[in-house]
């Protein structure tokens, strides 16, 4: 078996461990922080394939810019209160813990690798593969659409977000209180 083999086995395991604990978990902003965990387990992915650019990229906008805005609007919204649990799954702050240990461990391995050599990376020799031009030329020359489209459809998000939210405070206080 090879390291990549092993390390890929490993990532793909935390990976389907932090979407289960995503999709099991009972709150919204637990479930967000385990995509947090599955985000940088796909830039680990990147990591492996010897593409550091695009990785960069994986933890930079999603990781840090999508799960803010995520965030925002679960706190905006007041999804975090929805459900209240009667119960708690003792299981979830130990699976993190081991998760996030875990991931960390297996980053500053492939890095402590491409830093001394020892392991170069299956792409070393692709010329420009991943580079910031090569990625700048397709996703404004080829993608220019896709990607202006993206960028639209957050704004209109972001937008209905806020509305929706200016409604349901506006009801709130035309509604008179119930435990008056």
């Amino acid at each position: 078996m090879t390291v990549e083999f092993v390390l890929f086995i490993a990532l793909g395991t935390i990976a389907v461990f932090a979407a289960l604990g995503m999709l099991l978990s009972s709150n919204a902003i637990y479930s967000a922080l385990f995509l947090v965990v599955n985000f940088a387990v796909v830039a680990a992915f990147y990591l492996l394939l010897g593409a550091p650019f695009i990785a960069m990229v994986q933890v930079t906008v999603y990781a840090g810019a999508i799960m803010v805005l995520f965030l925002f609007v679960i706190m905006l919204l007041g999804a975090e209160r929805l459900r209240q649990p009667t119960y708690r799954l003792r299981w979830q702050q130990p699976l993190a813990i081991v998760l996030v240990l875990a991931l960390l461990g297996f980053a500053g391995y492939v890095v402590a690798t491409q830093v001394t050599g020892a392991w170069p990376g299956p792409l070393e020799n692709a010329a420009g593969y991943g580079s910031p031009a090569a990625i700048g030329q397709l996703l404004f020359q080829e993608y220019l659409f896709p990607f202006e489209a993206t960028s639209l459809l957050l704004l209109t998000a972001m937008v209905g977000v806020v509305v929706l939210t200016a409604v349901d405070e506006r009801r709130r206080r035309r509604r008179p209180s119930k435990r008056s």
